[in-house]
């Protein structure tokens, strides 16, 4: 998990700034949209969104995700479920704690939109630009 954690969060950069992509499905097609910096808390990876985006409405329907990000020279891919993690008090705090503009854009305690999302079920694959498995693991 630490390898996955630390190709998200240090490593997968845009101008600096930790981005992967995570893909779902809405209503059986294929949509895919850039996340920020994952979180880790209580040995798992969280992501967050609010309840009335798209992706949320698609994870309702489908948990299943696949989550891509690319460091310039290494890819990973994870296939997982995303799971709902919003009732967990003590993620949110630590999400929270991790982005000094998460409660300006909404994201607070007293939000009902506010989501959380963790990576369960995973199997990850690192991969050079040759598509050469370099590791892999399972979450």
């Amino acid at each position: 998990m630490n390898r996955t954690f630390d190709f998200l969060k240090n490593r997968a950069k845009v101008n600096g700034e930790p981005v992967n992509y995570v893909s779902t499905l809405d209503k059986s097609l294929p949509t895919c949209r850039p996340f920020g910096d994952p979180v880790l808390y209580g040995g798992k990876i969280y992501a967050m969104t609010m309840k009335n985006k798209s992706v949320s409405k698609q994870l309702a329907e489908n948990n299943h995700a696949c989550i891509v990000a690319y460091d310039g020279e290494n890819w990973i891919r994870i296939t997982c479920r995303l799971l709902d993690d919003s009732d967990n008090l003590g993620a949110k705090k630590a999400v929270l704690a991790e982005f000094d503009w998460a409660e300006e854009a909404g994201y607070t305690l007293d939000n009902p939109d506010f989501q959380l999302l963790y990576i369960a079920e995973a199997k990850v694959e690192c991969r050079d630009s040759d598509g050469e498995l370099i590791w892999c693991e399972e979450l």
